[in-house]
């Protein structure tokens, strides 16, 4: 974790020293101020990546001292600190700008946790920053990745560090989820970006046609075979080779496959002559491939050869911050290419929109802003104009918009990513803070705060 400068906003003294002195402890620059004016010149003369911030105080409550320090500069994060720890104090800090809060009396550790939280979104954003730097300089943008959720924001991170090496990638994801997109990604920001990326849907072939496509053949290899043709392997030489649906692979070139990741080379069907190509590959599959190697239809070793670096795409149901980006951009894509002078919606359709649950992810999404654009009298798209008709489909609405706490629901959440997590790494917790993207001082806090065993 990255030491960062703190101020803390504390009108009690002995409450905001002992801050103070547990955060220098822990290797943070820290400064204090006893009310709200006062921090807010310390915040217009000096520079601070974080403040933890009292609810009551007079003359300037937490809440607008938020709202001022984010006119100032919007990048500083905030932590509220209450006493009166209701979903309305929340839910109103959070609307201020702040990053998170945080109940009275503080406990140390928890406040440690979240610290290291902040410090670890503030050093995903400086390199998401730089990773767009770095596409504008060459020419690429990330506008066909659209999100602003966390879960995107790593993944995108991920997808960066990983472009520069020639390590082998497997994406996983349900449908839909934009695994392409981040295939194409990471070979635009590869050192193979001026080369081709080629993409082979292995579902979309049968065996005999897969083997072909990708090896190539030889005239005379089988019946119609009327002349050599070079493969993908050949194609994509000096560049990326995109494997979709990886999964669906038959046994047979399941080995052929399984050679090149071992030795990079093939030979044509019908072919006695081994050939080399310097490909990169980046695999995607839509199924668990570990069950599948545990009911013996996709062989362990080729799945660890391929298994070097996993990136997992959230579905969107799990990344609903971004579904109005989605929308916009959507909604502005299908009316430019139908000339519609469509410039938004409903507030009833907007409402439905965040609350469906997505099975198809952002292809359902984008299939349904299309047909709205396309059927739309007005220039709002409505209710009537989305498929959202009978109490069957209706049924598809995300259950988090039912009532509930917000404390409540985001500890369901973190209750089952953690334990999911944990069941996929046998319950070894260094692998399930690398799944999680998390420390293991935090992933010990949050398996002891919910009482998960190994």
């Amino acid at each position: 974790m990255k030491n960062l400068d703190i101020l803390v906003v504390e009108d009690g003294r002995s409450q905001r020293e002992m801050l103070r002195d547990f955060l220098r402890d822990e290797g943070h620059r820290v400064s204090e101020a006893e009310n709200g004016k006062a921090a807010l010149e310390q915040v217009k003369n000096g520079y601070f990546d974080l403040l933890l911030v009292d609810y009551k105080m007079p003359e300037m409550d937490g809440i607008e001292l938020i709202e001022a320090v984010k006119a100032i500069n919007p990048e500083i994060d905030i932590i509220m600190m209450t006493a009166y720890g209701t979903i309305e104090t929340a839910v109103n800090a959070m609307k201020a700008g702040a990053a998170d809060y945080i109940v009275k009396p503080v406990e140390l550790e928890e406040l440690l946790i979240q610290i290291e939280m902040i410090s670890e979104r503030r050093t995903l954003r400086r390199e998401n920053q730089m990773l767009r730097e770095q596409l504008g300089a060459k020419g690429v943008t990330t506008d066909q990745i659209i999100y602003k959720s966390a879960a995107m924001a790593e993944v995108v991170n991920l997808a960066g560090r990983v472009a520069g090496s020639m390590a082998t990638v497997l994406l996983e994801g349900k449908s839909g989820t934009g695994k392409e997109l981040l295939a194409r990604l990471i070979h635009n920001l590869s050192p193979r970006s001026d080369r081709a990326m080629i993409t082979v849907n292995c579902m979309a072939l049968s065996e005999s046609l897969l083997e072909s496509e990708l090896f190539g053949h030889e005239k005379g290899a089988f019946t119609g075979a009327s002349q050599q043709r070079v493969g993908r392997f050949e194609e994509a030489d000096q560049g990326t080779l995109f494997l979709d649906e990886i999964g669906e692979i038959p046994p047979p070139i399941q080995v052929k496959l399984l050679r090149f990741l071992q030795e990079r080379e093939f030979q044509r069907v019908g072919g006695n002559r081994t050939l080399r190509s310097d490909v990169r590959i980046i695999a995607a599959t839509n199924r668990n491939l570990m069950e599948e190697v545990r009911d013996g239809s996709f062989r362990e070793d080729l799945y660890y050869r391929l298994n070097v670096v996993t990136i997992e795409l959230p579905p969107l149901r799990e990344r609903i911050e971004d579904v109005p980006l989605l929308m916009s951009h959507f909604l502005k894509r299908f009316a430019e290419r139908n000339n519609k002078p469509v410039i938004g919606f409903s507030a009833e359709a907007r409402d439905l929109l965040m609350k469906y649950s997505y099975p198809g992810n952002v292809r359902e999404l984008e299939n349904i802003i299309e047909r709205a654009v396309v059927i739309c009298r007005e220039n709002l798209i409505t209710r009537k104009d989305l498929p959202f008709h009978d109490s069957a489909e209706l049924s598809g609405m995300n259950q988090q918009s039912s009532v509930q706490s917000l404390n409540t629901a985001i500890e369901n959440l973190e209750r089952k990513m953690i334990g999911d997590a944990m069941a996929k790494a046998s319950g070894n917790q260094t692998r399930a803070a690398l799944i999680l993207c998390i420390s293991e001082r935090m992933l010990r806090y949050k398996l002891k705060k919910y009482g998960i065993k190994k």
